[in-house]
């Protein structure tokens, strides 16, 4: 028999979609499957459609916890998986039929320990189009030595957010050792960026890595909310614990110094963070945003990464964030912000006919 793939799939408050979800695992082509739906304490109807399912189907099992967040579900599920590969789904996307089938062919073709494919972006919305985003690799299959040569653009090749590996967990399917054996290192509260801390430890510690070209299986699902998005006050202070996150798992692999890339993919997310900041906060008055925008940049880990980055494959509008960022112009970047945001968003409602 071939080896058990099992999918873990981390639920919380997902009642209305949790089905479509659940529906496209058991459509897969792949047989020998375990799906495990890791309630993580969700306190709408989810945990009895997880017993439901696990009731109707052998290869449905229903996992219930605490509720912990995300990362602390998918490792749950990680304990109680009996396969010997290991793929994640959120419970509110769904995966193409042949999703799972075409992973492990890749993966014992490439004799490798993950492999991994492309994602779509589908909107609620219908004037977003769907978009597709896969991994910035030029070949099939990565040996060790191809593994290495990418160290130094792993986590950024220069650009704004320019990760070489597409993060994802949900694109991936890997050998359950490498899971295991990286479970202490996957930091439960990390909240932005989950993903990457989990793939970049896995990938450091993979013999062979392999990819399907042009193959986009996983829909990953953009609700109102999702596009909209909202403010966080919080959010520096997530991307900064992500950033000592890969700090720490980069020292503990100690296979390359990937400090300058870490510190370039966090100053990418620090002027996310201005912009959010800016657009996104309809409650404080514009003197407190200012105040806010301000105390971002004058942290002393955000500084550091103005003064020292290492990225000069951006273009001209990051470049004027940056600078605005480091010489403390934040009333210019407000209005720059502003006025990007508000010609964006009539330019859509203008192509839409609205």
């Amino acid at each position: 028999m071939r080896e058990k793939i099992s999918v873990i799939v981390p639920v919380y408050g997902v009642e209305k979609v949790l089905g479509r979800c659940v529906d496209s695992l058991l459509a897969q082509t792949y047989e020998n499957l375990e799906i495990l739906l890791v309630d993580d304490g969700s306190p709408d109807g989810c945990p009895a459609l997880c017993e439901e399912y696990a009731e109707k189907d052998a290869r449905v099992k229903a996992v219930h916890k605490e509720n912990g967040g995300l990362t602390s579900a998918w490792k749950e599920g990680v304990r109680h998986a009996s396969g010997e590969l290991l793929g994640f789904v959120d419970s509110d996307d769904w995966v193409e039929p042949d999703m799972y089938e075409r992973l492990k062919s890749a993966l014992d073709k490439g004799q490798a320990d993950i492999a991994m494919a492309g994602l779509v972006f589908d909107y609620e919305d219908p004037s977003y189009p769907p978009r597709k985003e896969t991994n910035r690799m030029d070949r099939e299959v990565y040996d060790r030595q191809g593994l290495e040569s990418l160290y130094p653009v792993l986590l950024n090749d220069g650009s704004f957010i320019g990760r070489t590996i597409q993060p994802s967990r949900v694109t991936k399917l890997f050998k359950k050792q490498l899971v295991v054996q990286n479970l202490d290192l996957w930091e439960e509260r990390v909240t932005v960026g989950e993903d990457l801390q989990m793939v970049f430890a896995a990938v450091l510690d993979a013999q062979r890595v392999c990819s399907v070209p042009d193959y986009y299986p996983y829909h990953y699902w953009y609700n109102g909310y999702s596009m909209t998005g909202g403010h966080d006050p919080d959010y520096l202070s997530k991307i900064l614990l992500l950033k000592h996150r890969l700090e720490a798992i980069s020292d503990a692999k100690g296979v390359y110094d990937f400090r300058p890339q870490i510190r370039n993919d966090f100053l990418s997310l620090a002027v996310m963070a201005v912009k959010n900041e800016i657009w996104r906060n309809h409650t404080d008055s514009f003197r407190q945003v200012l105040k806010n925008v301000k105390k971002m940049c004058e942290d002393p880990s955000v500084r550091e990464a103005l003064g020292h980055h290492t990225m000069d494959r951006i273009g001209l509008s990051v470049k004027c964030y940056i600078f605005m960022m480091k010489h403390g112009w934040y009333l210019p970047c407000y209005l720059v912000t502003k006025g990007f945001f508000t010609w964006y968003y009539r330019r859509r409602g203008k192509d839409n006919g609205e």
